[in-house]
């Protein structure tokens, strides 16, 4: 029998829009390798536990968040990308609204930060490749579905669907054209409701027509 000794990962790109600017959540390691440095979060396998439960596990420990959408993204196997030893790594993609999370400090984590994709510091591991491969994923995979949905609050404005595209695709949108396109794939449907607390006339608030994730061409 051969007998193996690598090491199982899951590292997670928690994307979400804030302050105008695609974000994804980093964590300051306070452990050996890459002390005091960023990277993504992430943590072993246990062996009771799938990947997937691994990802989500982790992800509900370190913003408080247990709905999640989650994603596999890719899985990275280069020999040296951890001074551990060999360590195979699977990705997943999670979106959220920011209003809906908490992140916090603990274990071997000093820190949590959200930051800007254009404002990087410098990652640990072969986490820059990870994050690279996860932009280009959400980019191609907003243009065909809903998925939009998990980054806005339950409850949106047009105005507010609109940045999401524009900030994910960095990139301008006709209005006329984005909302004529909404109204024909129907792809969110008006509520009673109204903006609040706001100085100009509040715009109508809407919801997703479909709360699982579909293909539809939404540019």
């Amino acid at each position: 029998m051969i007998k193996q000794s690598i090491l199982v990962t899951v590292d997670s790109i928690v994307f979400t829009i804030s302050k105008g600017s695609l974000q994804i959540l980093l964590i300051k390691r306070s452990v050996a390798p890459f002390k005091w440095e960023w990277s993504l979060p992430g943590w072993f396998v246990l062996e009771s536990e799938t990947l997937q439960e691994a990802a989500y596990r982790d992800l509900a420990e370190e913003t408080n968040v247990k709905n999640i959408y989650l994603e596999q993204l890719y899985t990275f196997s280069e020999v040296k990308r951890d001074p551990r030893g060999r360590a195979i790594s699977c990705a997943y993609i999670a979106l959220m609204s920011r209003e809906n999370m908490s992140p916090k400090a603990w274990s071997d984590v000093s820190e949590t930060t959200f930051c800007d994709i254009k404002k990087l510091p410098k990652l640990a591991f072969d986490h820059k490749k990870i994050v690279d491969y996860a932009i280009q994923r959400l980019k191609r995979k907003i243009e065909y579905t809903n998925v939009a949905q998990y980054i806005l609050p339950k409850k949106f404005t047009l105005r507010q669907l609109q940045d999401v595209y524009e900030t994910v695709l960095d990139q301008t949108i006709d209005v006329r054209n984005f909302r004529k396109k909404i109204d024909k794939i129907w792809l969110v449907k008006a509520t009673w409701d109204k903006e609040i607390g706001v100085q100009y006339r509040p715009a109508k608030l809407y919801t997703f027509v479909n709360k699982n994730i579909e293909i539809v061409e939404v540019l």
